[in-house]
């Protein structure tokens, strides 16, 4: 994924921002414990004091054993989790912290890049996607059935079996969502819950309205100028390990759509990366509005999992307005 130097400067010093957040948590614990815990602060110095000791003496040419000093300290770092643990705080109450124990807020882990840089390159890049925000109202813990009943409910049901499933077993088995049916069903809201589960787990997902991706790919695919960020726009759409297309039949398909459409889908079938699509067309209007092999590419490919009922945004708008019509 393409970064430019200012992108990539801004991400790196993010972390730096990280690092300088949770040494200031942990002076300010560290603290804390000095005032509360009579004794630890003693101890601490001893800790120090042993080491200048034993490397002076090292210096000025004693032979020394080294295992008495770790002994030493080994003794002072048991009285000190005793004082910790007796005065009730947790044992890694003094650990640093870390955003990201896997790198520890550097970025990388060796001379690759962590899952939460790639990830934040993600967000840098298409930060227009808004993914963030959209996770934070659409998540399995905000997951409700009671707008579903009959037929619909169980519809919902096992959408949502399967969505947990495609999240649980993300890392062994290569699938495909194609969630589609009426408007305001819980389409998207799904499909949101996924990536906010899989971004957690440290999975770079790319989420896209279907207008906004073409219009995108269309804009940069017209600019003469633009190649190299086409070409980048492109890897990164097909490598990443979760492509959400949501609203699919809000763009125009033109020739340009339907050829770009079913490049996107076959690379990453090809890749094995999974994707989700959502639209409120029926099968009968994604074989009639689009061609051949994208729709039964779709329909071979992809798990299909139809909703339906009553539209769930308008119903809560609904009582939105009623409950301020109360007030």
């Amino acid at each position: 994924m393409a970064l430019t130097n200012a992108q990539y400067d801004e991400i790196m010093h993010g972390y730096e921002e990280l690092r300088s957040l949770h040494r200031q948590e942990l002076e300010d614990r560290q603290r804390y414990v000095y005032e509360s815990v009579p004794g630890y602060k003693e101890l601490e110095d001893q800790v120090a004091t042993a080491s200048v000791a034993f490397g002076k003496r090292l210096l000025a040419g004693e032979k020394l054993d080294r295992s008495v000093l770790k002994n030493q300290l080994a003794e002072l770092s048991r009285q000190k989790l005793t004082l910790l643990t007796e005065a009730g705080f947790s044992s890694d109450y003094l650990d640093m912290g870390y955003t990201c124990p896997d790198c520890k807020d550097t970025g990388y882990i060796g001379n690759e890049k962590c899952h939460c840089f790639k990830q934040k390159i993600v967000e840098s890049l298409y930060n227009k996607s808004n993914l963030k925000t959209l996770t934070k109202s659409a998540n399995f813990k905000l997951l409700s059935d009671k707008y579903y009943s009959g037929e619909d409910l169980r519809k919902f049901q096992g959408a949502v079996r399967n969505s947990e499933d495609f999240v649980k077993n993300f890392n062994s088995d290569y699938q495909n969502l194609f969630f589609y049916g009426t408007v305001g069903t819980g389409k998207t809201f799904l499909s949101i819950c996924i990536a906010n589960e899989l971004l957690k787990k440290g999975h770079s997902v790319i989420y896209f309205s279907s207008l906004g991706l073409f219009t995108m790919l269309g804009e940069y695919a017209f600019d003469y100028k633009a190649k190299q960020e086409l070409h980048s726009i492109y890897e990164d759409l097909y490598n990443c390990e979760l492509l959400i297309i949501d609203d699919l039949g809000t763009e125009r398909p033109t020739s340009f759509v339907l050829s770009e459409f079913f490049s996107c889908l076959n690379e990453r079938d090809l890749r094995k990366k999974s994707t989700i699509i959502t639209t409120n067309l029926s099968l009968e209007d994604l074989q009639a509005i689009y061609s051949d092999r994208i729709s039964s590419r779709i329909i071979s490919n992809y798990k299909l999992l139809k909703l339906s009922g009553q539209d769930i945004r308008k119903l809560k708008k609904i009582a939105r307005k009623e409950s301020e019509d109360l007030q």
